[in-house]
């Protein structure tokens, strides 16, 4: 098992790619401290891990709080001990609108849960990780930070600005033992987001999700969106050993959308 005895926090892993790499994890022997803002969603996640062997925590937390934040490393420090590995991966879409139609309001909240949680969190695992000469963070990030689509300002500069934080990051914990890195997906139809955004922007258009999504499909090499279960193996490769030498990059899992 790639993850035997080590502890790993993954935040949004009620749905979608934060469950999928939530289950990976426990299936390689992670003991995996499942986050999101409702308690329904990640008391079933837990249960999952649990009903197939793997040791699992519920925490439900707001990431964009400082104090839920504290909450959520307390918690998986006194259910199991050290952090080896954090994954942030919570974020929401926000406003899918021209810029001059968005409110402040609207641009501080995604700013606050999809690049200032992540912060936080670093924040507080790394002295941890530290002390202790190892560990591993995976930032996901998204395709919107690479390539200039409309409509996407607030997203876009948070996933953008969280690249920048894991460059930073990276740099800092390198030679202290801690990697960090970034994943950046393409479309994941699964998930809640990309099928809000699809309905958004349709709306917005005034034409049909289809015809968007299709639209979007011309702009990747392979031709076909991605699943939320191939962003998990990506996840379980960077944290993994095999990824020793890996340090401060994005990794583009996308279908061949971006290409830096």
């Amino acid at each position: 098992m790639l993850l035997k005895q080590r502890v790993a926090i993954v935040t949004g892993g009620g749905r979608g790619i934060g469950r999928a790499i939530a289950l990976k994890f426990a299936a390689e022997g992670a003991a995996v401290v499942v986050v999101a803002r409702t308690e329904e969603q990640v008391s079933k996640v837990a249960a999952e891990m649990r009903e197939t062997g793997g040791e699992a925590a519920a925490v439900a937390a707001d990431v964009s709080r400082e104090e839920d934040c504290e909450k959520i490393v307390r918690s998986a420090r006194e259910a199991f001990g050290a952090i080896h590995i954090l994954v942030n991966n919570a974020a929401i879409l926000g406003p899918v609108l021209p810029v001059e139609k968005v409110a402040l309001r609207e641009w501080d909240e995604v700013m606050a849960i999809n690049l200032r949680g992540p912060f936080l969190l670093s924040r507080l695992v790394l002295p941890g990780m530290y002390k202790r000469g190892s560990g591993a963070i995976v930032n996901i990030v998204s395709i919107a930070a690479k390539a200039a689509f409309q409509l996407n300002s607030a997203y876009a500069a948070s996933k953008a600005g969280l690249i920048g934080l894991t460059h930073t990051l990276a740099a800092e914990g390198a030679r202290k033992g801690v990697r960090v890195n970034a994943i950046s997906p393409g479309p994941v139809p699964e998930t809640k987001m990309s099928q809000e955004l699809g309905t958004k922007l349709a709306e917005y258009l005034q034409t049909d999700s289809e015809k968007v999504f299709a639209q979007v499909l011309k702009g990747i090499l392979q031709g076909r969106p991605q699943t939320a279960e191939e962003i998990a193996s990506a996840a379980l490769f960077l944290v993994s050993d095999q990824a020793s030498a890996i340090t401060g990059q994005t990794l583009n899992v996308d279908g061949g959308m971006a290409f830096y």
